[in-house]
């Protein structure tokens, strides 16, 4: 386990920072397009889908918060706050609102570059590496990683909290918990992608709602901490807090950390559900992706580290030293959330934290396990057969194996991963920044002059873009796709 830690170190301090830079650059080359086009997200939220084969934009945001709103929204703002201090909530926000435009831009070139698959609209980061970069072999090896992480590696961490939290409320075998959950998500994958859309778009509302009114509630009862609370985060943030001074560097390490982990915003997770919209401009769907960042750490990740902090149930260690013990042998996770709503609700915290955590680790999972499948289409450049099957197979037996493994290795596992896929999709995502400043200028262009945008990929010189340039038949795999070559 050292190990792992010491190459989490390796991986993320760096990227702790170029995160942000990455999210200020394209901050800066869209006008901060996620600020001045918040009208224009509302709106394209409720928008309706232009052709068959996708989905709405309402469907692919619900999708992609599937993925988005996880265990790292309890579990991981918790070991935040634990290993960087009040303060690490404070950078999770400000890595949210500037990697919402890393979000919107690696949701851009999903969009330019998808493709249709035996009659769904399919894309993703390997999509726009090969027909963006003309970079194939780079494009098959990211698709690799992204299978083997999302359909063997991280599905770990989302059952073992399930699998942890439901044996402390109900005193449920971890087992007995696995099975069941097992078998739901068997039921879910299995009715393929209009049963995976279909339960996202039930759950994903209840689950959101009903989390963020409990932390209101928690949140309110405390009313009279809420200023020094915050007073506390900013001042934690900066350094310039007496009991957390010296830990302004943990706090942004850990913060971005926990804020990439958790919105992925910039590590092409939430490239694969948005490219299934059926939108008539890219920017359409970049703008709803950089909205669903806001959701996940502006609003469900400070309502998690606000009702912590409020009701003073964490601790914080820095270099091996205790500096505050608030809530004595109590591990960082998901019990510093159950505390929380215990100071409110005595006993029910356990119960409460565990059907959440069901609701967003089970829709994460299936999320999962559309990006891996999404995946092995590219790399097959069709769907369905024995390969399909196989990894539902592999899918839900890491599943099963995840809910009782031990917590600390999927955690580990999963930051090596995330850390992996984010430095080369945002490499990627530099590469093809003129592709994003094009098309949001595209963008910007066609809103001033009145009209409901369209995209034309040859009007702008994008090559590549098969699915624009004849939206009925070019942009369907071909035999010499198939074959790695690109017709364009």
């Amino acid at each position: 386990m050292d190990l792992i830690n010491t190459i989490n170190d390796w991986i993320w301090n760096p990227m702790a920072y170029f995160a942000l830079a990455v999210g200020a650059f394209f901050t800066v080359i869209t006008g901060a397009v996620q600020f001045r086009r918040i009208g224009d997200m509302l709106r394209q939220i409720t928008a309706k889908k232009n052709q068959d084969g996708g989905i709405s934009s309402f469907q692919a945001l619900l999708l992609t918060l599937s993925s988005r709103i996880g265990v790292g929204n309890i579990a991981g703002v918790a070991t935040a706050l634990m290993a960087g201090g009040p303060g690490a909530l404070f950078w999770m926000i400000v890595t949210a609102l500037v990697g919402a435009s890393s979000s919107f831009a690696e949701t851009v070139l999903s969009q330019v570059y998808k493709r249709r698959i035996d009659g769904e609209l399919r894309g993703g980061a390997p999509f726009y590496v090969e027909f963006g970069l003309r970079m194939r072999w780079l494009a098959v090896g990211l698709a690799v990683l992204y299978l083997l992480g999302y359909g063997l590696m991280f599905p770990g961490v989302q059952s073992n909290n399930i699998a942890a939290s439901m044996e402390v409320a109900f005193d449920v075998p971890v087992w007995a918990t696995a099975l069941l959950l097992t078998g739901l998500l068997a039921f879910t994958i299995i009715g393929g992608t209009r049963r995976i859309v279909r339960t996202a778009q039930v759950m994903v509302p209840i689950m959101a709602v009903g989390y963020i009114l409990m932390a209101t509630v928690i949140i309110g009862a405390n009313l009279g901490q809420l200023v020094p609370t915050i007073q506390m985060i900013l001042g934690a943030a900066f350094g310039a807090d007496q009991v957390f001074a010296g830990m302004a560097g943990a706090a942004v390490a850990w913060g971005v950390r926990r804020a990439v982990f958790s919105n992925v915003a910039g590590v092409g997770e939430g490239t694969f559900g948005s490219a299934a919209a059926a939108v008539s401009h890219p920017a359409k769907q970049g703008l709803v992706q950089a909205f669903s960042v806001f959701i996940d750490t502006v609003v469900v990740c400070t309502a998690t580290g606000v009702m912590i902090l409020i009701t003073e149930s964490f601790n914080v260690e820095h270099r091996g030293a205790t500096i505050v013990e608030h809530a004595p042998g109590i591990e960082a996770g998901v019990a510093y959330t159950q505390l929380a709503v215990d100071e409110l609700l005595p006993d029910l915290g356990p119960s409460f934290v565990a059907i959440a955590l069901f609701f967003f680790a089970f829709t994460a999972l299936i999320a999962f396990y559309y990006i891996a499948d999404t995946n092995l289409a590219y790399i097959r450049r069709r769907s369905g057969g024995a390969p399909e099957w196989m990894l539902r197979a592999g899918f839900l037996a890491i599943t099963f194996l995840g809910s009782v493994a031990s917590a600390e290795a999927m955690w580990g596992l999963g930051d090596v991963g995330y850390g992996l896929l984010g430095w080369i999709n945002m490499l990627v995502l530099l590469a093809l920044s003129p592709i994003v400043f094009k098309v949001t200028r595209d963008y910007d262009a066609q809103c001033r002059s009145g009209v409901d945008p369209c995209f034309h990929p040859n009007q702008l010189g994008i090559a590549g873009a098969h699915h624009w340039d004849t939206p009925e038949e070019a942009f369907a795999v071909n035999a010499e796709e198939s074959r790695g070559l690109d017709p364009a």
